[in-house]
């Protein structure tokens, strides 16, 4: 029943100390704010749909002694105009922008600027992520791509009032000669829960020395006198985009592997909670959460996710895994491709549809449902016809990117 899934993954931009960092990341705690965009259909000449490439980013809550994950949220979003009859996909002469309307700031709410030229080695200015974008801002069209996205976004859970929320909502707004062709809201999730804490709790010192000092005693290390520490300096870590050290196993195998037989004492019901991104937040809040299904339905095990053969991030279950046996005519990920990246009906991405990974609509958390019941009047999937086609086709839907 379980599958696993390959592709080639292609990172972005290389910063500091020999260490680069890209674009996928995950983790958020609190409750989602119930938002509000009133229930309608689309009936303007453009629709905008747009998805996170993550359905849960984590970061570091502090980073003076250790880096795992800066803060870093990517988003894409497409505009699909309605007035050929059939739809087609905008990708020049408009320009995107994205903003966060209950976080316009990070600075003061995370020391990460503080200690990134010791960690990373850049100096990066207040509010500004590891690639340029800032809290709002222009998108930019993917090379090559249907696409526009902004990576990077250094969102923190907390928001402008001060209330912890791991699902704030993004505003992407489309215009063209200045003029607003339309908008769309969606989560960009984020948290820094992770909860190290639930085992590593020696009394007298943090979290983080903790780890460090049980590193050091393990593996004949010295880094609890070397801090900060980047964890990726050594353990290659796709999510950064960074090489490690040659001989010394990726971060994802180091982790899963060595956590994997000691879970039990956690005491949890989910054991992925104690990291992704912890007990509190919703990690999993999809349609598959909502049918009773867990992390290890698709993922198999702590074991399986640790394996030393697999390619972390890369190497992820497909939907077709699952649904092709019940589908066998329709399309589902693009060969070599994760369904984050993958096309569908008409070349729409499948999350402009479907939901972010982890939180693919109808989802149990109010702010993740806004984009769909704003397009459609009802949250679940994009599957009203006339949200993206000027009138119902003809001819019955079928799941293929070939079908025009």
């Amino acid at each position: 029943m379980h599958r696993i899934r390959f592709r080639s993954w292609s990172i972005v931009t290389a910063i500091g100390v020999a260490t680069a960092i890209l674009a996928i990341l995950m983790t958020g705690p609190g409750e989602a704010a119930p938002p509000g965009p009133a229930a309608q259909t689309v009936s303007t000449p453009f629709a905008v749909l747009g998805y996170n490439n993550l359905g849960m980013h984590c970061m570091n809550q502090d980073f003076s002694e250790m880096l795992i994950l800066p803060p870093y949220n990517t988003i894409r979003a497409q505009v699909i105009d309605r007035t050929h009859g059939s739809p087609e996909i905008v990708t020049s002469g408009i320009s995107m922008e994205f903003s966060l309307p209950s976080n316009t700031r990070s600075v003061d709410k995370t020391n990460f600027w503080t200690y990134a030229p010791a960690v990373l080695g850049v100096n990066l200015p207040p509010n500004i992520g590891l690639t340029g974008n800032g809290m709002s801002g222009n998108m930019v069209r993917a090379a090559g791509l249907n696409y526009y996205t902004a990576t990077g976004i250094p969102v923190t859970p907390i928001e402008d009032t001060g209330r912890e929320n791991p699902y704030p909502l993004a505003t992407i707004t489309a215009k063209k000669n200045g003029v607003v062709m339309g908008t769309t809201q969606i989560v960009v999730p984020v948290s820094w829960e992770i909860s190290c804490n639930i085992c590593h709790k020696t009394p007298g010192i943090s979290t983080a020395t903790d780890i460090l000092r049980a590193h050091d005693r393990l593996h004949a290390t010295n880094l609890e006198a070397s801090k900060p520490v980047l964890c990726a300096g050594c353990h290659a870590d796709n999510a950064l985009g960074a090489p490690g050290v040659p001989g010394v196993s990726n971060f994802s195998s180091a982790m899963h592997t060595s956590h994997a037989p000691r879970m039990a004492q956690a005491g949890l019901t989910n054991e992925c909670y104690a990291c992704h991104p912890g007990i509190r937040t919703l990690c999993q809040r999809d349609v598959h959460a909502a049918r009773g299904m867990s992390c290890n339905d698709c993922h198999i095990s702590m074991a399986a996710v640790g394996d030393p053969a697999r390619n972390p991030w890369v190497d992820q279950p497909s939907c077709g895994g699952c649904h092709q046996a019940g589908h066998p005519t329709w399309e589902f990920e693009e060969p070599g491709k994760l369904y984050q990246d993958s096309r569908g009906h008409r070349n729409i991405l499948c999350a402009s549809c479907h939901g972010s990974p982890h939180a693919i609509t109808p989802a149990i958390t109010a702010a993740d449902n806004v984009q769909a019941i704003t397009a459609q009047g009802h949250p679940g999937k994009i599957d009203t016809c006339v949200v993206c086609h000027s009138s119902p086709p003809d001819d019955p839907f079928p799941h293929r990117r070939s079908d025009d």
